[in-house]
């Protein structure tokens, strides 16, 4: 008898394919809010679970933490104040955009910062109205937080 041949392919979910200007676009994120460690977590792909769903922004920067290093959490149910996420090459823009309507603001998310790397710009939203930076220094009127695009996007 004859084994039945099979397409065998690999599924993926675009928002997981990283790229390397995606992996250097999160360090400097997090390298440049680093000044904030006193005032926010500054916490780089951590997945949460929130009232609207589950999501994992590239950064998340929340209210101020403890940690307890003999019991780590894996899923965090308090939304983060500001959920940053980064442009893949294979995603769609509304994915996010979607992401943003559908789960953060919903679930309490005050802010959302979309990175667009091919066009060096950061569009900030909030539910009632979005701004786009492409250049200067982008401030976040919600948390303070003051980031100067050349710092992200230099060569």
């Amino acid at each position: 008898m004859e084994t039945p041949q099979f397409d065998v392919f690999e599924e993926f979910q675009t928002e997981d394919v990283m790229s390397y200007n995606h992996a250097k676009l999160i360090y400097r994120l997090t390298k440049s809010l680093g000044k904030y460690d006193e005032q926010y977590d500054i916490l780089p792909e951590l997945e949460f679970e929130l009232s609207h769903g589950r999501a994992k922004p590239d950064v998340a920067i929340c209210q101020l933490g403890k940690a307890n290093w003999l019991r780590d959490v894996i899923r965090l149910t308090t939304p983060p104040l500001i959920a940053i996420e980064i442009l893949s090459p294979r995603q769609a823009l509304t994915d996010l955009t979607d992401k943003a309507l559908d789960i953060y603001f919903p679930s309490g998310v005050r802010t959302v910062w979309v990175v667009i790397p091919q066009f060096r710009q950061v569009t900030v939203l909030t539910p009632g109205q979005q701004e786009v930076f492409t250049d200067g220094t982008l401030h976040d009127v919600q948390t303070d937080i003051q980031l100067g695009l050349s710092d992200i996007f230099k060569e």
